[in-house]
């Protein structure tokens, strides 16, 4: 009776393997097209700018490629407007995404409160974060405009020195992180917010009848909670306002007298004004590996909280 049993499994093993086999060669055929499309615009174009870094590769003369090792990082570290410019990436990196976390925060637990009216609210802050960047350059330029600007109308008004805040070198900096921080502030406060809403209220009320209070509930119950999806925001917004190319160049264009320059602006103007592709392609690699350190350190310390 064994030996029946046991080949009576046999053949229903064969099949159900061969039923696997054919079901995993269709997700893979099914895969295949957006995988050859992500190598196409993704794969390829990372790779051929790694290998770009270390040419000598111009616009002016396409064909012509010099392998010329690590020179070009070399060039990076006497390079003055590159520190400047990496300096400047690095503060304004920070600021914009501590402040825009900060005042997230801020602001979804105000929209997770269930008042009257709060559901519009909801609806009306998300405008900042869907507008196009280039309206929201317009709107802020025509704001500081001299003369015109409303911002300048009131400092006018005021009887205070009015100017152009963005040919202002000591006003041009800190407006690129305003914007940024009003860009993005809504985005990050729905994502906390609905963090937020699926933390179970027992939890809560588990929390008050030990004593604790606000702040304590705050620190103990609701960051914990939503620290997976912080990381996930945190992630995302360094690495894009790290690599922000629109804010910058369309409001100042890395002016003035290089107060606002960023590693995007200056690999640009390096790749397209200069016409020194490869030198281009050396700063975009120290940039990737920024980024992928960045993100690998700030993970790894996640988990291991």
């Amino acid at each position: 009776m064994a030996t029946n049993t046991s080949q009576g499994r046999s053949p229903r093993y064969s099949e159900e393997f061969k039923s696997l086999l054919s079901e995993t060669w269709l997700g893979y055929a099914l895969i295949l097209p957006a995988t050859i499309l992500v190598a196409a615009i993704i794969l390829y174009p990372t790779v051929r700018g790694i290998q770009m870094a270390f040419l000598e590769v111009s616009l002016l003369q396409p064909g012509e490629e010099t392998f010329v090792g690590l020179e070009n990082f070399a060039e990076m570290a006497n390079d003055a407007v590159f520190r400047t410019a990496l300096w400047q990436t690095v503060l304004l990196t920070a600021l914009a995404v501590s402040l825009q976390y900060l005042l997230g925060m801020a602001l979804a637990m105000v929209l997770k409160e269930k008042v009257p009216g709060m559901r519009f609210f909801r609806s009306v802050s998300m405008v900042t974060w869907v507008l196009p960047i280039i309206v929201m350059v317009i709107l802020f330029r025509f704001m500081v405009q001299n003369g015109f600007g409303p911002a300048n109308i009131v400092l006018g008004a005021l009887g205070l020195e009015t100017t152009y805040w963005f040919g202002d070198p000591e006003m041009a900096f800190p407006l690129i992180v305003l914007m940024h921080v009003w860009r993005n502030v809504p985005f990050y406060a729905i994502a906390l917010m609905a963090a937020m809403n699926s933390i179970p209220e027992t939890q809560y009320e588990a929390a008050r009848l030990d004593g604790a209070g606000a702040l304590q509930r705050f620190r103990h119950v609701t960051l914990p909670q939503i620290s997976y999806v912080s990381m996930i925001m945190i992630v995302l917004h360094v690495i894009f306002t790290f690599n922000n190319f629109e804010i910058v160049y369309l409001s100042t264009g890395g002016g003035p007298l290089g107060n606002t320059e960023v590693l995007a602006t200056y690999v640009y103007k390096t790749a397209f004004e200069t016409y020194a592709l490869g030198y281009a392609a050396s700063m975009g690699v120290v940039m990737l590996v920024i980024m992928l350190t960045f993100t690998a350190v700030y993970v790894k310390l996640e988990d291991t909280d």
